[in-house]
């Protein structure tokens, strides 16, 4: 009896042995096997997308060039522009600002011509006095009229409007096209890859009204051969 019972206990132990090398009581005993492939692979997320970059894309990615954005029209677009460096991580150390001030565009141009019939009959006037013309473009609410004359400023516009009454022309008037304002561009010395890529994608979705007609060049040569000294010193 007793040797049955030493039987029986031997052979519960080498199965419960036996379970646990296998695994199968892993459920009741908690027990982890880092160790097996399958396992892990079930750890681990889309391994089937791991890829070992060539040495020709690590050296892409490393390499730096010198970017203007830019033109920033006014001082909304550059704190449009500002806000999304900082975002991406570029600090104000990493880019230059350079500033310029557009003048503004005035015109010489017609009253608004409520009619076909009125409009002809201006073309009529100005071709025979052989005055050069031409459509108004932009401002909307001021068309249809025709522009004959544009300046750089409002008082040199008024001379010209005044000469052109001197000749028993009615009808006209000072018209300003454009505002004066400052046009901004940020230069970025050492813009990497994955820079220039964030930035593009900036652009081209188009979130930011602020930054549109802006766009990534290279910088000017003379800009672009300061780049070096000027991170350098930094």
């Amino acid at each position: 009896m007793l040797l049955r019972a030493l039987f029986l206990i031997l052979l519960l132990a080498n199965t419960l042995f036996y379970g646990w090398s296998q695994g199968w009581l892993d459920g009741l005993l908690a027990r982890q096997h880092p160790d097996r492939e399958p396992e892990r692979l079930q750890l681990e997320t889309h391994p089937e997308r791991l890829r070992l970059l060539s040495p020709q894309a690590v050296t892409a990615l490393q390499t730096r060039a010198c970017l203007d954005l830019g033109p920033l029209n006014g001082d909304e677009a550059l704190r449009a522009a500002q806000t999304a460096l900082g975002q991406l991580g570029v600090s104000e150390a990493d880019w230059r600002l350079q500033s310029s001030v557009q003048p503004g565009l005035w015109a010489v141009a017609t009253i608004k011509l409520g009619s076909a019939d009125f409009r002809a009959r201006k073309e009529e006037t100005y071709k025979r006095m052989k005055l050069a013309y031409e459509p108004l473009q932009g401002l909307p609410e001021e068309q249809p009229s025709l522009v004959l004359s544009q300046h750089a400023s409002e008082k040199a516009a008024a001379t010209a409007l005044a000469a052109l009454e001197q000749r028993a022309l009615k009808g006209l008037r000072v018209l300003q096209l454009r505002p004066s304002q400052t046009r901004h561009q940020l230069s970025l010395p050492k813009a990497d890859a994955a820079l220039q890529a964030q930035l593009q994608a900036l652009l081209a979705a188009g979130r930011e009204p602020a930054l549109a007609g802006a766009a990534l060049k290279p910088c000017a040569p003379e800009a672009a051969a300061s780049a070096p000294a000027s991170a350098a010193s930094r």
